[in-house]
């Protein structure tokens, strides 16, 4: 008798260009995003902004590529790849860094091994809570 063993792969997420999204978004995998992003993204994964996406808010992932705009405090456990058209305005926390040739970068860095944990769902959703919470009270 045959044993089916599913394997859970991680999904591939896409926010296309021409979308926009008020709100959080948390995922298990990868997500690219091209269109516009109003909220937070927590990926256990890699987030890519590409050259026409933009972000305003949090950004919580594994590794990160940024060809868009970002406007964020951004926390990138491994890799934040700035590339030459990145347009980053904000905090971030990160393990290692790399920024091409015509990149724009405004805000702090702080690097360091700390960074390099493995994200857990349920700190993610728990950031997810406190952010909530924080908007609620302001």
């Amino acid at each position: 008798m045959a044993k089916n063993i599913e394997q859970e792969s991680p999904s591939i997420n896409l926010l296309g260009a021409g979308t926009t999204i008020k709100g959080d978004i948390t995922s298990n995998g990868d997500i690219r995003i091209d269109g516009t992003l109003v909220g937070s993204v927590h990926s256990k994964g890699k987030v890519v902004i590409g050259t026409t996406g933009n972000v305003e808010g949090e950004v919580n992932c594994q590794n990160a590529d940024i060809s868009g705009t970002i406007k964020a405090n951004i926390h990138v456990a491994e890799l934040l790849s700035l590339k030459a058209t990145a347009k980053l305005d904000g905090e971030v926390v990160t393990n290692k860094i790399a920024i091409e040739p015509g990149a724009v970068f405004c805000g702090s860095c702080s690097m360091s091994n700390g960074a390099a944990k493995e994200f857990k769902l349920a700190d993610i959703e728990s950031s997810v809570k406190v952010n909530e919470l924080k908007k609620a009270t302001s």
